[in-house]
């Protein structure tokens, strides 16, 4: 199973395919998206929509993960993550593909093992779970890691519960 993690942003999205084979986790490709500062959100969002279609296309992922929005002091912000999120999930939903989608505490709970986990510590088990020789960067990377690997451990337990209730 391909998992397609993101950590969605207007400036920079984070994303990361990552391959489930059995209990093991391997990255395939990892990166962020970045739009120039001063550039109009609506143009900003159609560069994070258009490149977002073209890594699902290129890695052809059979689900996708995206972080749930935080909603913090910052309304600004809060608006245009929100946008964000729309137009990428917009991108994979037109791919046929499933989303799953958590918060900051699932991830991390998923992780770390502690929801309240700090972003160090999460960034030091995405580099352990996938073997990597460095915590990837920006931090944004390291996040989608985290939201495509949360969805890796939750999808199994998932279809799990999914089978129990249909007998």
């Amino acid at each position: 199973m391909r998992i397609l993690g993101i950590d969605p942003g207007i400036a920079i999205v984070g994303f990361g395919f990552i391959d489930k084979q059995g209990h093991k986790l391997v990255p395939v490709q990892y990166g962020s998206i970045q739009t120039q500062a001063g550039t109009e959100d609506a143009l900003r969002l159609k560069q994070v929509y258009e490149a977002t279609v073209q890594l699902i296309e290129k890695y052809k992922p059979d689900a996708v993960a995206i972080e749930k929005l935080f909603f913090n002091r910052n309304v600004t912000t809060a608006l245009t993550v929100g946008q964000a999120r729309g137009v990428l999930m917009l991108a994979a939903v037109q791919q046929g593909l499933p989303i799953a989608e958590y918060t900051p505490l699932q991830v991390k709970q998923a992780i770390v093992g502690y929801g309240k986990a700090e972003k160090k510590q999460v960034q030091e088990m995405v580099k352990m779970f996938l073997h990597l020789s460095a915590v990837p960067k920006p931090d944004d990377v390291a996040d989608a890691l985290a939201v495509a690997i949360c969805h890796a451990h939750s999808s199994g337990l998932q279809q799990k519960l999914n089978g129990a209730y249909k007998r």
